[in-house]
């Protein structure tokens, strides 16, 4: 019984002074780091070749890892100790490391690093639009050859065709506004007169019985969507 609490008292005594040292040797690494001075590790991150800015870099510090990230113009800023190793990373670029030296005095320091680029050689690629030459023979023999541009325009441009959208189409904004707008400079202007009356005008009937001698109010035609179109247009 005697033995086995000595163990046992032994035991808990070894044990109470592991942790004593564990602890002891952290709070020395502890003080060790606090002793170092801090400093503010700023730059600018640029391109091997033409010393463009390289934006959004990784800027890590792998002694007590922290980091950063460039801005858009490759500014970045982060702490760090003296003797520390600091890695920039980049889509696009080789991965490079910088060892901040242990010399330095102050607590500022900037530099401006320069990053390659990282090219990615891929085989070339062919893409053909039939699988086999036998195919492609058939299809450009038989495949139709397109109208071009100037026989698409003189079709849009046909007298029919064009007179059929005249009458069918419905008035752009624009249109309807300047309507609207002429309609109302119109009240304005006879604002507290009687509007003039077209039937009383010698001159509009002359006109009238002109036009109407003539046959412009005769039904020409028919255009394709079914409507009638009048005037002295020509028969389609």
């Amino acid at each position: 019984m005697l033995n086995f609490m000595s163990l046992r008292f032994l035991a808990k005594y070894i044990v109470t002074g592991i942790l004593i040292a564990f602890w002891m040797f952290s709070f020395a690494q502890e003080d060790t780091v606090r002793s170092r001075p801090l400093l503010q590790f700023s730059g600018v991150i640029v391109t091997g070749d033409s010393l463009e800015p390289v934006p959004y870099a990784h800027v890590i510090n792998l002694n007590i890892g922290s980091g950063a990230v460039s801005d858009y113009f490759g500014y970045f800023s982060l702490v760090a100790y003296r003797d520390d190793t600091i890695r920039f990373s980049a889509v696009g670029y080789k991965t490079s490391y910088y060892h901040v030296p242990d010399t330095l005095k102050g607590y500022k320091y900037s530099l401006i690093h320069v990053m390659t680029e990282d090219t990615v050689m891929l085989q070339p690629l062919s893409v053909y639009p039939w699988p086999s030459k036998e195919q492609f023979a058939d299809a450009f023999v038989n495949t139709d050859i397109p109208t071009d541009d100037y026989d698409r325009a003189m079709r849009n441009l046909q007298r029919q065709k064009m007179e059929s959208l005249y009458r069918e189409e419905a008035m752009a904004g624009g249109a309807n506004h300047k309507f609207a707008f002429n309609q109302r400079l119109d009240k304005l202007y006879y604002a507290g007169q009687a509007p003039p009356n077209n039937l009383l005008n010698p001159f509009a009937w002359a006109k009238f019985i002109k036009s109407w001698k003539n046959g412009d109010f005769k039904r020409k035609g028919k255009t394709e969507s079914g409507s009638y179109y009048e005037g002295q247009y020509e028969k389609y």
